[in-house]
């Protein structure tokens, strides 16, 4: 049986958590975090009862939510993935909940192999804002220029240099260069969301592309300002960080060669 033979299986998970109670997901002393609370679960299911460590795609910052967190873990235990995502569900508290499992095979990575991700940021576009949404929604009371921020939206997909539109994470990083596949702003007042995909997104990336497509929205900035900003490579107070509530991690994918030889625990 999978994980009867002293050999660990490597599972992959994908993640759903509303962020606002947490410090982001990576583990920090003294504060709660989804890995640190992830990594409780799952210690309770490993068979020697040794803490197991999980491996995210991405690292998500304090408030910011997620539906498609993806993590991977190894357990010296066989399970299927229906198995796994009730027994982790049990043990979870009700902000992190498990979407899907699966045995995958011993090289796949959650970071490493991901070929691409999606955020959505999401405003609520009205006068007075719902309470309902307040914890996963940045209320924007003012009026949007739908067809100036398109505009803007244009200029920033395709591979540039983000470094304008990226904040220092105090960690060395090989380039700043990214891909933007597609920024999409959907919906209508008071429901308004940017879908950007990309082949990664470097530190708050996401919510300064969010910031200053509000700020052209409101006339505060013209939209081949953004070309501006971007070629300066300097960050700048032009470009605002839109709070960490409005952003979920939406989805991950990966190529179907990095799971080419599952595990099968069915």
């Amino acid at each position: 049986m999978c994980g009867e033979m002293g050999q660990p299986v490597r599972y992959k998970a994908v993640v759903a958590y509303d962020g606002t109670d947490f410090a982001g997901w990576q583990r920090q002393p003294g504060f709660r975090t989804v890995q640190e609370t992830f990594e409780t679960a799952l210690s309770r299911l490993s068979r020697s009862g040794q803490s197991v460590t999980a491996h995210a795609s991405g690292r998500t910052d304090a408030g910011v939510h997620a539906r498609g967190q993806t993590v991977h873990f190894d357990l010296f235990r066989g399970m299927t993935g229906t198995q796994l995502r009730r027994a982790l569900n049990g043990w979870l508290p009700e902000d992190v909940r498990v979407v899907d499992a699966a045995a995958v095979s011993s090289d796949f990575h959650a970071r490493h192999s991901a070929a691409g991700k999606e955020y959505r940021y999401f405003v609520y576009n009205a006068a007075v804002m719902d309470p309902l949404f307040r914890r996963t929604m940045l209320h924007m009371p003012r009026e949007l220029n739908m067809e100036a921020m398109r505009e803007a939206a244009s200029l920033l997909t395709g591979k540039h240099d983000f470094a304008a539109f990226s904040a220092n994470p105090s960690r060395e990083i090989e380039s700043t260069v990214r891909t933007v596949y597609s920024i999409e702003i959907a919906g209508e007042a008071p429901f308004l969301e940017f879908r950007v995909t990309g082949d990664g997104f470097l530190y708050k990336m996401v919510r300064s592309i969010s910031g200053i497509l509000l700020s052209v929205g409101i006339g505060k900035e013209r939209p081949g300002a953004v070309r501006e900003i971007m070629l300066s490579g300097v960050r700048t107070a032009r470009v605002e960080t839109a709070p960490a509530r409005g952003l979920v991690l939406w989805r991950v994918w990966y190529e179907r060669a990095d799971v080419k030889d599952a595990v099968s625990c069915e």
